[in-house]
């Protein structure tokens, strides 16, 4: 679980957060959603370490993360996994290489016991076989599959996801939704998805914070979203005819 407890933040005379209070639970897919400029990456990059609050503080299961010293934060960071929104493969680095990289850079483990490691991360994400290749020979969505086994490969208790979706087709959209949050399941992980897609919020949104303007606007679930009566959440989700007509008819 992590709780971000009246996070404010500002750049010069520019409020970007406006006091965040929320709690992200463990073993569930909590998404940050809302508009170009609402505060989404700020408040990612604070939770993670990589922004400092103005004011307010970062939980982490019970510990002030945003107070630690740089030991405390690398033994938080060592718990955390992060997806990239461009997946950050290392292009000169084979498959293998790349999900490697955080147990070469973070354990003392043999070479056999990292390959086993990267195996098993391969084959959860349905890539076993594919150790030799390079970013260059995958397609978008087996390179945020490969991103997805790097992020886990250190086996984390917290997973960062910034626009998982982003570039890809609606197919492979749906199936790294699938994974990102069976993989949540199985391992109790407290997952933050950043995310723009709106058919993510509506199958894998269990716990969602919304955010306009720096504020915390609205919370709840997917099953939730439909019967909001919030105007600016409305307005967010429902800016396709298609939602619109879904939410008509959910309220019927």
């Amino acid at each position: 679980m992590i709780q971000a407890e009246q996070v404010l933040k500002t750049f010069g005379d520019q409020q970007v957060l406006k006091g965040i209070d929320f709690t992200f639970e463990a073993g569930k897919t909590n998404l940050i959603i809302g508009r170009s400029g609402a505060g989404k990456t700020v408040l990612l990059k604070i939770l993670v370490g990589l922004q400092v609050p103005t004011s307010g503080q970062v939980m982490y299961d019970e510990v002030n993360f945003t107070n630690l010293d740089k030991a405390g934060m690398r033994a938080i960071r060592m718990k955390i996994g992060m997806l990239f929104q461009g997946s950050a493969l290392f292009d000169s680095l084979s498959v293998e290489e790349n999900i490697r990289f955080p147990l070469d850079m973070f354990t003392h483990k043999t070479y056999k016991e990292k390959l086993e490691r990267v195996n098993y991360c391969l084959e959860r994400v349905n890539l076993g076989g594919n150790n030799k290749k390079y970013p260059s020979e995958l397609s978008g969505g087996m390179q945020k599959r490969v991103g997805i086994a790097r992020a886990i490969v250190l086996q984390p208790q917290y997973l960062f996801c910034d626009e998982p979706n982003s570039g890809l087709d609606p197919k492979t959209s749906i199936l790294i939704d699938e994974l990102i949050s069976s993989i949540t399941h199985e391992n109790d992980i407290t997952t933050i998805i950043n995310t723009h897609d709106m058919n993510s919020v509506m199958e894998i949104g269990e716990n969602i914070c919304f955010l306009h303007e720096g504020r915390l606007e609205w919370s709840g679930t997917k099953d939730e979203v439909l019967a909001s009566d919030n105007e600016n959440l409305q307005s967010f989700i429902f800016a396709s005819p298609f939602l619109k007509r879904l939410r008509k008819a959910a309220l019927k």
